[in-house]
């Protein structure tokens, strides 16, 4: 995934699956600089948040 592309998807109102290794996240933030996302796992731990590479985002 790109950084335009994130940056469409944590602006959207809509709710868009996003993978990270596989597993389903949602996008709490970017670092456009870094092009690192802030992801969280969807499946309740709020609280699990890590720094993921950008181009290692996967939608389907």
């Amino acid at each position: 995934m790109d950084m335009n592309r994130v940056k469409q998807i944590v602006s959207s109102p809509a709710d868009i699956p996003v993978y990270y290794n596989g597993v389903s996240v949602w996008i709490d933030g970017y670092d456009e600089e870094k092009q690192m996302a802030t992801v969280h796992l969807r499946d309740g731990r709020l609280n699990e948040r890590r720094d993921v590479p950008v181009a290692e985002l996967e939608e389907k």
